[in-house]
């Protein structure tokens, strides 16, 4: 095989891999404070897209479409956090997931309601070329001359987009007063209360961030597959990316969604012949995320769970 179409196909594999963990780091923020598994991130992606590209086609310019799109889903976290999931603090987690499959009914029939059920084309890239990265750098081009690697110019700018993302979660996770307090109460809901951390506060400031995130993500991917309802279909490969690394671990969602990116990229190479065909990248991480279940269910980085009885 040459080595520079190899490159090629392990350079769009990690490109792929971060924005898997952008969404699978929704998931696990959320898992991680509260331990509810949100199984509306998929419509929230969905519903923050359709904002943001209605407002566009109705003329608003894209950085005030996008501000405006952020404090809306910044409102939406909110609004959730304090009227759905906090009444049902002290529930069972089954109830509490079953009110995320609510929330998710409700946003995608929400959608449609006050948008439409159609099929827009985001193009974001179009904003490459009009002056947001003009003249574009020479890492911006199709085509990298000392390599002749041939990478498309907005996979570079979304992982760009979702890498930076990424750091700057860290950051905030790891150096700020708030998100210290995250970890507090990922770590011991009591012991935080014991300490004086406001676990209401944390868990708004949570589902904040996580509707910022779902934008953000949401627009990378409606790139790729246009803004519908199959937006959400698309974004369930966060699944298999959160059970490969582990529900509670950040570094876990990321190193997760970077192994089914290149993974997937190199199944579509080494397997298809063996399998008889093309479609491997359909269900290569489902079946990643099934030897895992079988053999490490706590994901490579999550937590072991051992309850006495």
């Amino acid at each position: 095989m040459d080595w520079v179409y190899l490159i090629e196909v392990l350079v769009g594999g990690l490109m792929s891999g971060v924005m898997y963990s952008l969404v699978a780091i929704g998931f696990v923020l959320i898992y991680k404070s509260s331990g509810i598994f949100n199984f509306a991130q998929g419509t929230m992606l969905l519903f923050a897209s359709l904002t943001f590209v209605k407002m566009t086609e109705n003329g608003i310019d894209f950085w005030t479409a996008l501000f405006i799109a952020a404090g809306i889903m910044v409102i939406f976290g909110v609004a959730t956090e304090r009227y759905v999931i906090r009444p049902l603090a002290n529930q069972d987690l089954l109830a509490l997931f079953m009110a995320t499959v609510g929330l998710a009914t409700f946003q995608e029939g929400f959608s449609q309601f006050i948008w439409d059920s159609d099929v827009h084309g985001l193009q974001m890239s179009k904003f490459l070329d009009i002056g947001l990265l003009d003249p574009a750098p020479i890492f911006m081009s199709d085509h990298i001359p000392w390599l002749d690697i041939l990478i498309p110019k907005f996979d570079i700018f979304a992982s760009l987009v979702a890498g930076s993302l990424i750091v700057v979660l860290a950051f905030f996770f790891q150096k700020t007063k708030t998100g210290l307090s995250l970890r507090a109460v990922s770590d011991d809901h009591m012991a935080a209360m014991a300490v004086g951390i406001p676990l209401q506060t944390v868990w708004a400031v949570v589902w904040a961030v996580t509707g910022v995130i779902a934008l953000v993500a949401g627009l990378l991917w409606a790139e790729r597959v246009s803004v519908s309802f199959t937006l959400i279909e698309a974004v369930m490969k966060a699944l298999p990316v959160i059970l490969i690394g582990g529900l509670t671990s950040i570094p876990g969602a990321i190193i997760g969604g970077l192994v089914i990116g290149v993974g997937e990229k190199l199944g579509e190479i080494y397997l298809a012949d063996v399998f008889g065909g093309q479609g491997i990248e359909l269900w290569f991480a489902y079946f990643m995320a099934l030897i895992f279940l079988v053999f490490r269910p706590q994901g490579m980085f999550g937590e072991k769970l051992i309850e006495r009885v």
